[in-house]
Order: C-alpha cells, then sequence, then structure tokens
C-alpha cells in the first residue's frame, strides 16, 4: 500500500485487519521516517510491516513489494508547490509501481484518482491524474481505477473545511456555494478499495464512484448546520479574486494555501451515477446525512 500513513491509508489498514488480514500481510510504503512513526503509533493488532521508499525509485518501489499478491496505490496530490510537482506524484509513482506489479506478478492493482481526471483535461491535476491512470491501464497487471470526488469522513480536510463553515459566523463560500458537490463517506471508499482487490476479473475497470446525493457546496453547508440547528449565513466571494489569490500564492509562495489547479478541481461539479461502480463492487453507500452527523460529532461540534 503506497501512502498509507493518510487519513484513507489508516482506515484501510485498520478494515483489513477487522476483517481478519494480519499485520504482517500488509506492507506500508511510506516516504519518511516521519510518515513511518505514524504507523509505529498503531495498535499492534493493526500495525503493518513499513518500508520507507521513495516512490520515483521502480527497483526499490519492487523491492518493498515483493511477495505481495495485491497492490493498492494511494499516493495523489492536489496541490503543487515548489518541492512536489504533479509529475513525480502522479506519473513518476505510478511508473514505478507499475514496474514493480509486473516484476512481482501482482495480481491486481487499485488506484485512487479524482472524479474528472482526463489526459487531456486542461486542469493540471485532473490532467496529471489521467495520464497516471493511463500508465498503469497499459501495464500487464490489472488495475481497478477508483475515481471519487470528495471523502468525508472524521479526520478527512473535507470534513474539518465543512466543520469550519458551520461553526463560523459567515460561511465564506466560492461563488456562494454554487459548485455541485457529490461527497462520498469515507468508510464506503474503503470497502469499495476491499472490494476491488478482492475481484477475481481480469479485466481492467475504470470505475466513477461517489455519494447518493449531488448537491450545491451551499446546500451541503445547510445541511449540515440543519443536523445540529444552526443556520450559516453565507458569504459568497467572487470567483475572480479566488482566482487571483490563487495566482499570486502560485508565484509567491513556495507552498501556497491554493494553486489555480487545486482551485479548478474544489470547484468542478460532481453528478454522476454511482450505482454501476456499485453494483460491480457490492457496495451500499452510506446516507449523506449519517455521513455528516459523523464528521460533525467528531469534536463534539454537535454538543
Amino acid at each position: 500500500m503506497t501512502g498509507a500513513n493518510g487519513h484513507l491509508g489508516i482506515r484501510l489498514i485498520r478494515r483489513l485487519a477487522d476483517r481478519g488480514s494480519a499485520p504482517e500481510g500488509v506492507r506500508a510504503l511510506v516516504r519518511s521516517e516521519r510518515a513511518a512513526n505514524t504507523l509505529r503509533e498503531l495498535p499492534e493488532s493493526c500495525r503493518p510491516e513499513i518500508c520507507i521508499v521513495d516512490y520515483a525509485d521502480a527497483e526499490a518501489v519492487t523491492a518493498a513489494a515483493g511477495g505481495c499478491d495485491g497492490i493498492v496505490h494511494l499516493i495523489g496530490i492536489l496541490k503543487e508547490t515548489r518541492s512536489a510537482r504533479y509529475l513525480d506524484a502522479h506519473e513518476a509513482a505510478s511508473s514505478a509501481l507499475a514496474h514493480a506489479a509486473e516484476s512481482v506478478g501482482a495480481r491486481r492493482i487499485v488506484y485512487m484518482s479524482i472524479l474528472g481526471s482526463d489526459p487531456e483535461a486542461g486542469n493540471a491535476c485532473l490532467a496529471s491524474k489521467g495520464r497516471a491512470e493511463q500508465i498503469l491501464l497499459d501495464c500487464r497487471v490489472p488495475v481497478t481505477v477508483l475515481r471519487v470526488p470528495m471523502v468525508l469522513g472524521p479526520g478527512e480536510i473535507a470534513a474539518f473545511a465543512l466543520r469550519s463553515s458551520v461553526r463560523a459566523p459567515f460561511a465564506a463560500l466560492v461563488r456562494g456555494g454554487a459548485a455541485l458537490e457529490q461527497p462520498i463517506d469515507a468508510e464506503d471508499v474503503t470497502k469499495a478499495i476491499v472490494s476491488a482487490l478482492a475481484d477475481p476479473d481480469s479485466d481492467d475497470a475504470v470505475l466513477d464512484l461517489a455519494g447518493p446525493e449531488s448537491l450545491t457546496h451551499r446546500e451541503l453547508v445547510c445541511r449540515a448546520a440543519k443536523l445540529i440547528a444552526k443556520r450559516p449565513r453565507i458569504l459568497p466571494i467572487p470567483m475572480a479574486a479566488v482566482s487571483l489569490f490563487a495566482r499570486l500564492a502560485e508565484r509567491f509562495s513556495d507552498d501556497p494555501p491554493l494553486t489555480p489547479a487545486m482551485l479548478g478541481v474544489l470547484e468542478q461539479d460532481d453528478r454522476i451515477d454511482p450505482s454501476p461502480a456499485c453494483a460491480r463492487l457490492g457496495l451500499t453507500l452510506t446516507p449523506l446525512d449519517e455521513t455528516l452527523r459523523r464528521c460533525l460529532e467528531e469534536d463534539g461540534t454537535d454538543s
């Protein structure tokens, strides 16, 4: 499992342990000692084997993948910084992983991608993710690509942002929250990954998966606020102002809080039919209100 120290990776490790997978049966690949320490803090019952590797080093990744039957590829970045580029995080890492999977004779790769990913996309992030998908799909090992939108769950960045909007005196939303969102529960994503790993089909699959409802960002904030008897006041922020800020931040900051590509992903409209992916994966989606309650209860917001 690459990117195993992230929220999704840790959730997946715990789910695999709950299903009876021995900790030593999960090999977690991370980039640094700091990331490895995050996994060492897990309970012994689900602590995986840990390997520190350079994701772009094909030989190092191949050595780390030795003996692995299934591979879960969770690496990805939403924004570029001076030290983290899309090319390295997406295409180079996927090339190394494809080489490793072929070399060790893996049975299947499951790759986490983003709704809207396409090599021809005008957005740099979505185009890079699309090229990474194609690199993996071109290898000899069967691949399942799971394209997902905003992931909501305790600890997720999107959940923190949503709670902040609900609690704030004013919810500052780009374009007043006009973008369509179709958030998916983090636990549904881990279930989908486990199901994809177990898929006996030898064919590739590219699955668009999202939550059960598509609604505007404004409606999502109001829906969450209603669950805890709040009524948010929306402060619309013009797209032109946010775009200017993103361009300036990208130009003058080594680690910008927002970039034009990141803004484009966040502001794209997500409205898909998740039923084909759910049928393939045997997945029943968590109702949106249930997901929102868990996110809001994480830090006592509803008390």
